[in-house]
């Protein structure tokens, strides 16, 4: 299986090239992303993203002042922004009540410890969570979503009731290199492997699938 990932990545890495994700100026501009990306596209969010930064409302302090309403309004773009207005503050409420909004205060909290405190927070499920984990806090968590399933299940390297855990174990336990007898994970290889596989599943592995012009199209898959 190893072996097989890693000849999948280099097929990826070949066709598309280095993916530069997640895009964000700050790590906290990415945990904002993460959390509007919820249900919509990249370009919604950049649009909601660019509305807070226009208003000089993009940092912490700011939002966590900021009235729910008016943040509802700024981040109308991203869609469902009633919703995910409560989430950020949920968010929020729970990063200035525990770490005092400071993400140097996150620096020293196991990542395990970390995702239980982000997965408690409403709204926020283990796709987000991980996504915070891996791209704005450059913690070795894999991140699944629904293009890694459908992939995954097409080249038959998982079942179709394989969980979320499960398909993450799979990559995290495959893709760990060995150091001075342990194992430890690659940030940067998570990181990429996930954006090539975004780009792989927009693109060609759709739900109507592109398996003839797809970059992986001499692998054993099934549609």
């Amino acid at each position: 299986m190893s072996e097989q990932l890693e000849h999948i990545y280099d097929i990826l890495y070949e066709s598309f090239g280095p993916q530069d994700w997640w895009p964000g100026d700050t790590p906290f501009e990415i945990i904002i992303g993460a959390i509007l990306t919820q249900n919509t596209n990249w370009t919604n969010v950049e649009k909601a993203i660019a509305n807070l930064k226009r208003a000089k409302l993009l940092s912490p302090e700011k939002l966590h002042k900021l009235d729910k309403s008016k943040l509802a309004g700024l981040i109308r773009p991203a869609g469902y922004f009633n919703i995910k207005a409560k989430r950020l503050k949920n968010f929020l409420d729970w990063f200035f009540e525990e770490y005092c909004g400071k993400l140097k205060n996150l620096e020293k909290i196991p990542t395990d410890r970390l995702r239980r405190e982000l997965l408690s927070v409403n709204g926020i499920g283990p796709e987000t969570a991980d996504s915070i984990l891996l791209y704005a806090l450059e913690r070795p968590v894999f991140v699944i979503d629904a293009y890694t399933v459908r992939i995954c299940l097409r080249h038959h390297l998982i079942k179709h009731n394989t969980d979320y855990h499960q398909v993450q174990g799979l990559f995290e336990s495959n893709l760990a290199c060995s150091h001075k007898g342990r194992l430890t994970a690659d940030v940067q290889l998570f990181n990429e492997y996930h954006a090539l596989l975004v780009h792989l599943g927009k693109d060609f592995c759709k739900p109507t699938p592109r398996c003839e012009i797809c970059p992986l199209n001499k692998l054993p898959h099934s549609v």
